[in-house]
């Protein structure tokens, strides 16, 4: 792999033993996937910030490094809120270890803004260059962006922002992005036929890893979100294409008559939602926008929880939105920010949760040993409500 000579002089140890093992981690990381160079990358999005998911090994191995980004970069959402996390129900140990971790990635220069949905806080351009790390960010960023990045493990990520960039390869190459499978969504006129997160939850096990385009839906932005966070929690989906909709479809032309093609039936999405009884209701996985929080706010206004009922948001987006907060609070429901329903020990203490998420839904059993239920986010009001 080619490197240009001051990244040889990263590599040799020249400026720091830190900055030498992240660039090792991204030669090797290159040669093992054919990558011809290292490209630069606009920004970066780390993982493995939870302290429930790096545990002390984890946090020992991020405070033994030494440098700072070298571009801009921010947090996967960690265990709990920073603020608050008394209320949401968090262990003193936890937090503590968990503000370790959080002041272990300030000091490496990493913006303290935890979050899945980054890009609600930082445009990103068609056609940039990135070391994304959470799945529904990554397919979000390709897809609904047409950005460019991997789906990178936490300390690739990690890695590529110290040293401003990452190896060639993947979906970062033009070539490698074309459609690999053909998807039609049956026309329905059921309740969840139009349910995103629903439908990409099927979709995403029946494409695997491929690139499916998606023929005859138009989905906003907000649904490409949840279409593409299902697929990638359900599969390993990181680009997807919607006919029309998506910005490359509109500057390439697919030819897809050769693709094998599968179809998404309105029974398949029909057959995830279930009327099962749960102990608490939780939205917002990816983060909610500015949208969604006006939409829960609609729906909740005038009413009371009789059920925790926690709203997960990026600190960001809730404090640009503080109406739209303090009316989805009044009903008794919790708008949490830097934290999310998979990441965080506070959910694993119910049994059973009520999601809106496919991503969601695929998640929650394996991280939270909870029933996970997936409704429409109206219903999801309505359990938390009656």
């Amino acid at each position: 792999m080619y490197l240009e000579k001051d990244d040889e002089r990263v590599l040799a140890g020249e400026f720091g033993e830190t900055r030498q093992k992240m660039m090792e981690i991204l030669v090797t990381l290159g040669r093992v996937y054919g990558a011809e160079k290292l490209v630069p990358i606009t920004s970066a999005q780390v993982s493995g910030a939870s302290y429930k998911t790096i545990g002390r090994w984890g946090l020992s191995w991020l405070q033994s490094l030494n440098a700072r980004a070298a571009v801009p970069a921010v947090l996967n959402p960690i265990g709990m809120p920073r603020e608050g996390w008394q209320e949401f129900g968090i262990g003193e140990e936890f937090a503590r270890r968990q503000a370790e971790v959080v002041e272990a990635y300030r000091k490496l220069g990493i913006r303290v803004e935890c979050t899945c949905t980054p890009y609600y806080l930082r445009i990103t351009e068609y056609g940039e260059h990135l070391a994304w790390s959470e799945s529904s960010a990554v397919a979000y960023a390709n897809s609904a962006l047409g950005a460019r990045t991997n789906r990178e493990g936490g300390p690739s990520a990690l890695a590529a922002a110290i040293i401003g960039k990452t190896p060639y390869y993947g979906l970062h190459v033009v070539e490698n992005r074309r459609p690999q499978v053909v998807v039609e969504v049956e026309n329905g006129t059921g309740p969840y036929a139009n349910h995103w997160g629903g439908i990409g939850h099927v979709a995403g096990k029946k494409v695997g890893n491929r690139i499916p385009i998606f023929q005859g839906i138009r989905p906003n932005r907000d649904q490409l979100k949840a279409l593409g966070a299902a697929m990638a929690a359900t599969g390993a989906v990181a680009l997807f294409h919607v006919e029309k909709i998506t910005p490359e479809t509109r500057v390439f032309s697919f030819d897809t008559g050769d693709l094998d093609r599968v179809t998404v039936t309105e029974a398949e999405v029909e057959a995830l939602f279930t009327e099962t009884e749960v102990e608490a209701v939780a939205v917002g996985c990816p983060h909610c926008s500015a949208d969604e929080l006006r939409e829960l706010a609609e729906l909740l206004r005038g009413k009371t929880t009789t059920k925790p009922f926690y709203v997960f948001a990026a600190k960001g987006v809730a404090a640009a939105n503080p109406d739209l907060v303090s009316v989805i609070e009044r009903s008794g429901a919790r708008v949490i920010p830097d934290t999310c329903m998979v990441v965080s020990p506070r959910m694993d203490e119910f049994g059973s949760i009520m999601v809106d998420s496919g991503k969601a839904l695929a998640y929650v059993p394996g991280m939270c040993g909870a029933l996970a239920r997936i409704g429409t986010r109206r219903e999801c009001v309505e359990v938390a409500t009656s």
